[in-house]
């Protein structure tokens, strides 16, 4: 997509940031010349290559360059920490990390390469084009994801699951060269799959959002504004404080706002129908698409475009309807399909199902499962309880298991229990997961160590987005008449529970 681009469009912009601007040409360049010496270190179709960098041109420019080179590229968020960095890189197989200026992870046992711009900038040009030796089957790039064991999994896609699913976005959104897609997302994060990517097809640009101000609305905003930002990803949750700000400002700033952004995309959790409305109140120029999808099946496998007039009266939105090339089941426990309005879990199959867990093998049989219905494909078993309703869209209700999804992060509660049972002096320890309104949050209960060094300890193995938000210390545990945890009857956070150890009441 991007080379085919370069070549059409060489002075068209292509990306977009706070101090400048690059060129189709000039990316293509900068990411010729990275990708050579990518493969004179031994990069090629199949090789796991990790990536370390901030929302920059270099990471942007890496990015392209282990791809042109061949080999699949593993997104690492420079906030996560070191240890779940050496993990992801060890289980991943990484011999080669590529980094952002001045990035580096601890006790890597392979090679550093650092990026930088400037220095790509004096480095003489390479005349001839770099193409890859690879194919629709070549892997492309792992992500990875919480989970249940205590580890995280990586998430394998082929760049023929990735195409498809890019693709299929620009059928159904089509986007010209005048659009702007601004990348907000960690590229840790397989939302940030099209925000990297899509805007190559129709020869459109990317906006590389500052790092941090996709947590303050008034520089967001104005950056919008400023850029002329076509095209956002919103997580629920932020997208509210983006509300609050944008009714905050005044008619000229929300005209111009409403002239620019055309599209919001939202996902990573469920879109409540008042989130939904308060766009269209504020800028009802702005399409609203309700986005649905693990990263097993290449971002999204539905979309939902919401209608103010027939919508608003919804008391939940629509997942929407399958993506081009995709198929939804739902499915009941001897995998039957279910009819209209009745419950089932939720299976997708067709083009974007990834390869599997990478160097999970076990795991992958168990959730990547023969297509039943279109014999010698296959189909991922998303853990999602769903239905069809009789308009042709499909409705998510629930999880069938413990997974949880807070501010777009996909988090297993048991992967963050397991975690704190290895901190020292720790007898126990449970986590749960609460919604008030439209937030959902972690609550960690634990025996046997204080909070503040439970909490110290549990920040430098995990990543902030999975950390609890509180720490409730316990003396006795509720049981339920087995013997087992009653994870119901744990103490609600707040209040003299947090400031005191907890004792379960007689029961």
């Amino acid at each position: 997509f991007f080379t085919r681009r370069a070549a059409l469009s060489p002075n068209m912009p292509a990306l977009r940031f706070s101090g400048g601007i690059l060129t189709y040409r000039e990316l293509d360049q900068y990411t010729n010349q990275l990708a050579i010496r990518l493969r004179k270190k031994g990069v090629a179709k199949e090789s796991v290559v990790g990536v370390l960098a901030d929302r920059s041109p270099e990471m942007v420019i890496a990015v392209l360059a282990v791809l042109k080179a061949g080999g699949a590229y593993v997104p690492l968020d420079p906030d996560y920490p070191e240890e779940r960095l050496r993990y992801m890189l060890s289980d991943s197989g990484a011999k080669l990390l590529v980094t952002g200026p001045g990035l580096s992870v601890s006790g890597f046992s392979g090679e550093t390469l650092e990026v930088n711009l400037s220095s790509l900038r004096t480095e003489p040009a390479e005349t001839e084009p770099v193409c890859a030796h690879t194919d629709g089957g070549s892997l492309a790039y792992v992500i990875y994801t919480s989970g249940s064991t205590g580890t995280p999994k990586g998430v394998a896609v082929e760049h023929r699951q990735a195409a498809a699913f890019l693709s299929g976005m620009q059928r159904q959104f089509p986007l010209t060269e005048d659009d702007v897609i601004v990348l907000k997302s960690s590229f840790s994060f397989d939302a940030s799959i099209w925000q990297l990517f899509w805007w190559m097809i129709p020869g459109a640009s990317m906006y590389l959002l500052p790092p941090g101000w996709e947590k303050d609305p008034a520089l967001m905003t104005e950056a919008f504004v400023n850029e002329g930002v076509t095209t956002a990803h919103f997580i629920p949750a932020m997208a509210n404080s983006f509300l609050d700000q944008v009714e905050m400002e005044t008619e000229e700033k929300r005209t111009s706002l409403a002239k620019t952004l055309k599209r919001v995309f939202a996902g990573g959790e469920a879109l409540a129908p008042q989130t939904a409305a308060r766009f269209a109140r504020s800028l009802p120029e702005t399409a609203v698409i309700h986005g649905y999808g693990p990263t097993e099946a290449t971002v999204d496998a539905a979309f939902f475009r919401y209608d103010h007039e027939k919508d608003r009266e919804r008391m939940r939105l629509p997942i929407g309807k399958p993506v081009p090339g995709a198929r939804l089941y739902i499915l009941d426990s001897e995998k039957a399909v279910q009819p209209i309005g009745v419950a089932g879990e939720l299976y997708i199959a067709g083009t974007g199902v990834a390869r599997g867990y990478l160097n999970r093998p076990e795991l992958t049989k168990e959730r990547f499962l023969d297509d039943p219905f279109y014999p010698g494909e296959r189909m991922y078993q998303t853990g999602d309880l769903a239905r069809w309703l009789p308009d042709g869209t499909v409705e998510w209700l629930g999880r069938t298991d413990g997974q949880v999804k807070i501010r777009g992060y996909r988090i297993e509660p048991g992967e963050v229990e397991a975690v704190l049972r290895q901190i020292d002096g720790v007898r126990e320890a449970a986590v749960v997961a609460r919604t008030e309104g439209e937030e959902t949050a972690l609550y960690a209960y634990i025996e046997g160590q204080d909070q503040q060094t439970v909490r110290t300890e549990l920040g430098k193995r995990l990543p902030a987005y999975m950390m609890p938000s509180s720490f409730i210390e316990m003396k006795k545990w509720p049981v339920t008449p087995s013997g087992k945890l009653d994870r119901k009857a744990l103490p609600a956070p707040g209040g003299a529970a947090e400031r005191r150890a907890y004792t379960a009441p007689r029961t």
